[in-house]
């Protein structure tokens, strides 16, 4: 018996890894968040695999789908990657106290899909070197000193997960930090079909949201990377050398 832990990424098929193509269409058992893995991934899975829509479950249900399948190979499927709010550490532990083999597949992030959606770079040089992964408090809390009004003080771009129904409170801890013309980008369902873009400012970003009647499966990116202006990379800059490329002296 092996587990994988497979990252399903944001929602568009083809932005599976070939790894995780392969793993869903080889996989006996696939385990999936219903909720948020786009069923026509599910169209991989080889006749016969036995398919379990997590979205119902609880972790004791979900160990028990694996206690079930000794002598399988199994696929838990994850949105996104799976490194990054998804319950993954206490299956993991599991596998490890039951000497069951598993490996982790990663995939990508709802983060990238947005920005790729904004057709943006998070970072830019002289604007913020800096992105925060991150998501307010809710039912679940974030530890003391994470709160999203201390991780604003570092005027890094911001790219959180979880809270958009919670917009208005996002923009009370930050507004501190960030000025009110700040600006800041809602992304639903990044990558799918019927994704949606909603920009704004700190300002109005809560009522376009509103508007918009976005509640849940969205990425918040507040930050100036989203305005205008910012320093050319070194990187390419002829002026700058290194060890790939000598220095290029404008004449």
């Amino acid at each position: 018996m092996k587990v994988y832990f497979v990252g399903a990424g944001p929602g568009d098929p083809e932005l599976l890894t070939l790894k995780a193509k392969r793993i869903i269409a080889e996989a006996d058992v696939i385990i999936y968040a219903g909720s948020l893995v786009n069923p026509e991934i599910l169209k991989l899975a080889k006749d016969g695999a036995a398919l379990f829509d997590s979205a119902a479950m609880t972790a004791e249900d979900i160990t028990q789908v694996l206690s079930r399948s000794q002598g399988k190979l199994v696929a838990r499927l994850h949105s996104g990657d799976p490194s990054i709010f998804s319950a993954i550490q206490e299956l993991l532990d599991w596998c490890r106290k039951h000497s069951i083999d598993f490996e982790v597949v990663p995939g990508v992030s709802a983060s990238s899909a947005a920005s790729a959606a904004l057709k943006q770079e998070l970072t830019l040089p002289g604007v913020s070197q800096t992105v925060i992964l991150s998501r307010i408090g809710g039912h679940t809390q974030v530890p003391a000193g994470q709160e999203l009004r201390e991780l604003a003080r570092t005027g890094a771009t911001l790219v959180l997960f979880l809270s958009v129904h919670l917009i208005e409170e996002v923009v009370a801890q930050v507004k501190d930090f960030y000025s009110l013309d700040t600006p800041v980008a809602v992304v639903e369902r990044a990558s799918w079909p019927e994704e949606r873009v909603v920009r704004g400012t700190l300002a109005d970003i809560a009522n376009k949201v509103k508007e918009a009647g976005i509640l849940r499966t969205a990425i918040i990116v507040i930050g100036h990377v989203l305005g205008e202006g910012y320093q050319r990379s070194r990187l390419y800059d002829p002026e700058f050398e290194h060890s790939y490329r000598k220095r290029k002296c404008t004449p």
